[in-house]
């Protein structure tokens, strides 16, 4: 195969070519160089909100609430990368709290937890933000922060609503139940047997 030298005019075009192409690349990255990448950034990927407290990570809480005045229950994760069993404290408005315990080197789902963490007041009408404050038993370390109130408006939040306690008027005792069971029941006769 024989190649053969380029001329002016060929190697004038190769450049303008080059060049081009070097200008449309350029064009076309230019955003990733001038815009912040939101990979390098740390944020809230979820509805929720995210913390640190010493050896304690908490992802993704909210409280899921009826009200502003209603009880409301935390849900997010909380991440124990200490090798000791801890007891999480979170405090909300009106002096309501709720313990969590966490595992050593380990990580509890509020969400699947069979003992959930409920406040006795939500502390914010949903659609806002909720003061609360965390701390780890044995430390005088605390922290506080916002964490989003919603209700049940997103179907998949809608069956972490606390339900409401029974109360007095709404629940019949048993004694109430036979003894109303007993006026009903007939009884037979003395006479019957005539």
């Amino acid at each position: 195969m024989r190649f053969t030298a380029m001329n002016r005019g060929q190697r004038g075009k190769l450049a303008m070519a080059t060049a081009a192409l070097g200008i449309g690349l350029l064009s076309v990255t230019g955003c990733g160089y001038i815009n912040p990448q939101q990979t390098s950034e740390q944020y809230a990927a979820s509805d929720g909100t995210h913390t640190h407290l010493g050896a304690l990570q908490l992802r993704n809480f909210i409280i899921i609430a009826d009200g502003e005045d209603k009880p409301g229950r935390v849900i997010g994760a909380v991440y124990n990368t200490s090798s000791k069993d801890v007891v999480l404290t979170i405090k909300g408005a009106e002096g309501s709290q709720a313990q969590v315990p966490v595992k050593q080197k380990s990580h509890t789902l509020l969400n699947d937890s069979t003992a959930p963490a409920i406040l006795s007041t939500a502390g914010a009408k949903p659609g806002s933000m909720a003061e609360v404050t965390i701390s780890e038993d044995g430390t005088t370390q605390d922290a506080t922060f916002k964490v989003p109130v919603l209700d049940g408006t997103i179907v998949d939040y809608k069956t972490y609503l606390p339900t409401p306690e029974p109360t007095a008027s709404s629940t019949a005792s048993p004694s109430e139940t036979a003894t109303s069971t007993e006026t009903a029941t007939p009884t037979p006769s003395s006479t019957s047997g005539h």
